[in-house]
């Protein structure tokens, strides 16, 4: 394992206290160990950083992981939980910023190889889910998701919900909120047949993510994702089936290699004849992510992926969900998504 000091070589010994962390920012340069069944894992060798009380270029930071090092301490002993928000609004002044706060919690979590939710530390939810699902939360709550005309906010403590029921036949992750809310509009959980309607609304965030592998683990129904035909959303739809860098040391809870790509293909806007006139051209930004998904190492498990992407890329045009109500207002939820669940239109 290749180690790193934030400070010079001679830097004096005297009475000095230190951590020695896994670098999640080294791991940016390389690329990590890829497997089928897992998704993207941290690699065994990565960098480490060595952070010292004495030094000058690490104290400051020393210090930081000390205070939420204790902060951690007192939750775990009276069993108490906190957002990162939390601990950054407990002494905003000391922290100087959210990111600060959020880059510490990660490398404590990977420095201690444990995953950020036995830190007793919880993410803010974002994400929305809905359908025919029932769970009772950490506090007894009872909730259930098919009762009502809105969704339920994603559990702040994916882990602490027990006695999870459903007769649901899969999940469909989709990728937007407006088109989730559409959907839900539309009750389709429950006209097509039952089943589970999940939304990170973009980016999933942490809880997100969990759920759907909770989801997984508890049910082993197909997981399908809905995302809109442009390398953004291709790049979300990859987070979820195979993790991210950043997260890799916790792939195992994270990831659903299983999660199959529903739409919106980029083939199938010239199979529906789309018109060109509705779609977006790619930016220079939209071309390098595109190019940057295509040599990660797991495009290369997924030869019919590839030929979507290569679609993508050719035409140098993306698609947005919305660009079915071209063809009618209901076409996604009416004629589209029930033809693909029916025949088997996903890769």
């Amino acid at each position: 394992m290749e180690e790193h000091s934030l400070c010079p070589t001679g830097t004096p010994a005297g009475n000095k206290a230190s951590f020695r962390e896994t670098s999640l920012a080294a791991q940016e340069s390389h690329v990590p160990r890829f497997k089928d069944s897992v998704g993207l894992q941290m690699i065994p060798g990565c960098t480490t950083k060595q952070i010292r009380s004495d030094c000058p270029q690490s104290a400051r930071r020393f210090a930081l992981m000390l205070k939420i090092l204790s902060m951690i301490y007192k939750m775990v002993q009276s069993n108490t939980y906190a957002t990162k928000r939390d601990i950054y609004y407990s002494d905003t002044l000391l922290f100087g910023s959210q990111s600060v706060v959020d880059q510490i919690i990660n490398d404590i979590s990977c420095m201690l190889k444990i995953p950020r939710r036995s830190l007793h530390v919880l993410s803010t939810t974002k994400g929305f889910v809905a359908g025919n699902l029932s769970y009772t939360e950490e506090d007894g709550t009872k909730v259930n998701c098919s009762c009502s005309a809105t969704a339920v906010t994603v559990p702040s403590n994916v882990q602490g919900i027990k006695n999870l029921t459903s007769h649901a036949k899969f999940v469909l992750i989709v990728e937007k909120d407006a088109t989730f809310q559409r959907l839900l509009d539309d009750d389709f959980f429950s006209k097509v047949s039952p089943c589970i309607m999940i939304t990170g609304r973009g980016i999933p965030d942490l809880n997100t993510r969990l759920l759907v592998r909770k989801l997984w683990d508890s049910f082993q129904i197909p997981i399908f994702t809905l995302m809109d035909a442009d390398p953004h959303g291709v790049e979300i739809m990859c987070v979820y089936k195979y993790g991210s860098v950043s997260m890799s040391f916790e792939a195992h809870q994270l990831t659903v290699p299983s999660v199959k790509w529903l739409g919106l293909l980029p083939s199938d806007l010239e199979r529906l004849n789309i018109s060109k006139d509705a779609l977006i051209p790619f930016t220079k930004q939209d071309e390098n992510k595109l190019a940057s998904i295509k040599k990660r190492p797991y495009i290369a498990c997924q030869p019919l992926w590839k030929k979507e992407l290569e679609i993508m890329a050719a035409s140098k045009l993306k698609a947005e969900i919305q660009v079915l109500t071209t063809v009618s207002a209901d076409y996604l939820s009416r004629v589209y998504l029930p033809n693909k669940l029916q025949f088997g239109g996903w890769l």
